[in-house]
């Protein structure tokens, strides 16, 4: 098995950041290097995860192998003879069986792996990705214009570490024990990097560790969750209407400079570069208006500056975007409002069965015909849901306070107070490696869960929204690959220090892992190795407190930012309009569903009466030509100069114009093709509008006369 778990890892790691990444990006209309950048990002945070428990494992196994080659272990033993004499013999070495694990790594293979994954990730995160950003998001016409503005919109991400790095190499430069070398400077840079990660991750880990379990209870009282959809509903359209009336000024100043600068004006590139940025909709009432030519030279009109298109195209790219994103989330929100009401009805059905308000206009797969069934689903929704959801709370809940013990006593050695530390050490003694790499894997992927998706949950940082069904835009793709890599590596050399594998912290004489060899002796700042490091997560306890009483989210309220809040008169009010705001969604959508209904039905039962009718119109046209003489000749020549009159009066008549708003004077006209339409008005609103009635004239092959007596026969 050597080096097949790696590999197999690798692949299986790409393919799911692959698979989250088609699932949250879309790789039709999204330019190839943000995809790029995003999918090696995600790929690179994930393998860093899943790889480090088999370095802990292999750890395990080469700290087996040194301690056989240095420890004595004393053997006194009886060695008798005839005489009766007996002797001692002296200590021998005796080998400690070493068993390897499963998944073992050759020596050499994973500290090449670990330096190109971090220093590659550490690229992404500080240079290319927010240099991607802000080049996406620049309003430049040329490629120079949109370099610059993203080196100084980025100046100060670079300026912040710059002064972090020079800090520290100024206190190694004055230190007067140490000498600065290239492996020194690394360290300083490695140091700095997972300083200000560790900063970070600490806030958002204090904050999830509480906030996960008790969403997750509060996920299990439909009343509760419900109630707290309303109020995002309500929040919600406040930010949509605002993102309608900005995007509606914005599109009102293009459309002026659109006016202003015509064909043969310099700036007009810039202008079409605009345009193609705005919707759809808009494009096509501005391009009604561009016809004129004018010559620039002989109008003394002001016309803008490059520098105010520049800033006209980013305020152009910005409301698009967020014009998009309040869309995508309104929609979202609907959906799960609508399933939230949809279990509230059926918990009181008898049949046990559930009924969706809306069905989904796909076939049902094989999951949903054979295993998810309607009976299926509402045990799961209205019965089993809500109690795995509270076992899963106590068991997140235990977690959280099995992580804040472990952070605040994992420096101490001597006893072992940290849990995970005394996990991992029994099963060391018996050499179960399997259940070390699950115990790592499985906190490791809690603690990642607590920070990440603390980032998505604070209200700040909903500016940048990951949507599935690929509506997520390109800077909120670009900027989680860009966090995921700035805490990944600072939570995996934390979580080390944890279980005590890291000797900078543990202070033990033991071989390190591959991981920490790359990350450089931590001595080298000692303030941070010995302070920093080791103190500082003990602040999670206080972050926990002030989650835990939401204090929060009550200073938000204090400053304006409307929170849930439960009982506060504001939460009702807001709960109440986003009800309303539920409610009417609700109507609209039942209308279009049952116009769609309606349309879907009257075609299908008269294209079946057409087959039907129109074969016997056949049949009884071929028993007249059998009927049909001779003498007939003269009649049918007097029949065609007949129809070739009214054909001639029927084009000089105007053609009736359906899709008007006055109504007609007359009950019956004459179609220009020839057809008869009866212009009455519905009485059971069958068909919504006009346009159906005259589509099915147009194609039906039926007698007018019989079209409008079974039209008559259904109203």
């Amino acid at each position: 098995m050597s080096g097949v778990a790696l590999a197999l890892e690798v692949v299986v790691v790409f393919f799911l950041a692959l698979f989250l990444l088609h699932r949250y990006g879309d790789f039709r209309k999204q330019h190839r290097m943000v995809l790029f950048a995003t999918l090696l990002a995600w790929f690179l945070c994930f393998l860093i995860v899943f790889i480090l428990p088999l370095d802990v494992s292999t750890t395990i196994y080469n700290q087996c192998k040194t301690d056989n080659e240095v420890h004595l272990v004393p053997s006194n033993t009886l060695k008798s003879d005839n005489s009766s004499n007996s002797s001692v013999v002296p200590t021998q070495r005796v080998a400690k069986t070493c068993y390897k694990p499963w998944s073992y790594i050759p020596d050499g293979i994973l500290p090449v792996f670990w330096r190109v994954v971090y220093w590659t990730s550490q690229f992404l995160t500080w240079l290319l990705i927010p240099f991607m950003q802000s080049y996406a998001r620049s309003g430049g016409f040329s490629i120079s214009g949109k370099v610059k503005t993203a080196l100084i919109e980025n100046a100060i991400y670079y300026g912040t570490y710059l002064l972090i790095f020079c800090s520290l190499l100024i206190y190694v430069a004055v230190t007067p024990k140490w000498h600065l070398t290239w492996s020194d400077l690394r360290t300083i840079g490695i140091t700095a990097a997972n300083t200000w990660g560790l900063f970070l991750l600490v806030l958002l880990l204090g904050y999830g560790l509480v906030e996960i379990p008790r969403s997750y209870w509060r996920a299990s009282c439909h009343g509760q969750l419900l109630a707290k959809t309303y109020f995002k509903a309500a929040k919600l359209m406040t930010e949509k209407a605002d993102a309608e009336e900005n995007l509606e000024d914005v599109m009102e100043d293009v459309r002026t400079v659109n006016e202003t600068i015509k064909y043969n004006h310099p700036l007009r590139k810039c202008i079409d570069t605009i345009l193609k940025k705005c919707p759809v909709e808009y494009q096509e009432k501005m391009g009604r208006n561009m016809d004129d030519y004018e010559d620039f030279d002989d109008k003394g009109n002001p016309y803008p500056s490059k520098k105010s298109l520049v800033k006209l195209h980013k305020q152009v790219i910005y409301a698009v975007q967020r014009h998009n994103r309040t869309q995508v989330q309104w929609q979202i929100l609907l959906d799960e409002a609508f399933h939230l009401e949809d279990v509230a009805k059926n918990e009181t059905s008898s049949t046990h069965q559930f009924v969706h308000s809306f069905p989904s206009a796909e076939p049902p797969g094989w999951i949903s015909k054979y295993l998810y069934t309607p009976t299926m689903e509402w045990y799961w929704e209205c019965v089993f849901r809500r109690w795995c959801y509270r076992v899963l709370a106590v068991v997140l809940c235990v977690f959280s306070a099995a992580v804040v013990w472990s952070e605040c006593t994992f420096f101490s050695t001597q006893p072992v107070l940290s849990l995970f530390a005394v996990f991992i050490q029994l099963a060391e003694r018996d050499y179960n490696y399997v259940y070390i790499e699950m115990a790592c894997f499985v906190t490791i992927f809690f603690l990642c869960y607590c920070v990440y998706s603390t980032v998505f949950r604070i209200r700040v940082f909903n500016y940048y929204y990951l949507a599935p069904h690929h509506q997520t835009d390109a800077y909120s793709l670009q900027f989680s690959g860009m966090l995921f890599c700035r805490l990944t590596p600072p939570l995996c050399l934390n979580f080390l220090g944890v279980i005590h594998m890291d000797s900078t912290i543990s202070h033990h004489a033991r071989q390190k892992t591959a991981y920490n060899s790359i990350m450089g002796s931590m001595q080298v700042l000692s303030f941070i190795a010995n302070g920093f490091y080791i103190y500082y997560p003990m602040l999670i306890v206080l972050l926990c407190i002030a989650t835990y009483f939401s204090l929060g989210t009550r200073c938000l309220n204090l400053l304006g930012f409307q929170q849930f809040m439960g009982e506060n008169d504001l939460t009702s009010d807001l709960v109440d309009e986003g009800k309303e705001l539920i409610r009417r969604e609700r109507r609209k959508r039942q209308r279009t569903e049952d116009g769609e209904s309606r349309r879907r039905e009257w075609r299908e039962r008269y294209s079946e009466q057409r087959e039907r009718y129109g074969g016997r119109n056949r049949s009884a046209y071929s028993e007249l030509k059998e009927a049909d003489g001779p003498g007939t000749d003269t009649g049918r020549a007097q029949s065609r100069r007949d129809r070739s009159d009214k054909a001639e009066l029927l084009q000089d008549v105007e053609p009736l114009d359906f899709t008007g708003e006055e109504p007609l004077e007359t009950d019956n006209r004459r179609y220009a093709g020839g057809h008869y339409l009866s212009t009455s008005a519905s009485r059971s609103r069958i068909f919504d509008d006009e346009t159906t009635i005259l589509t099915y004239v147009r194609n039906t092959e039926l007698p007018a006369a019989f079209l409008i007596i079974t039209l008559s026969s259904s109203l």
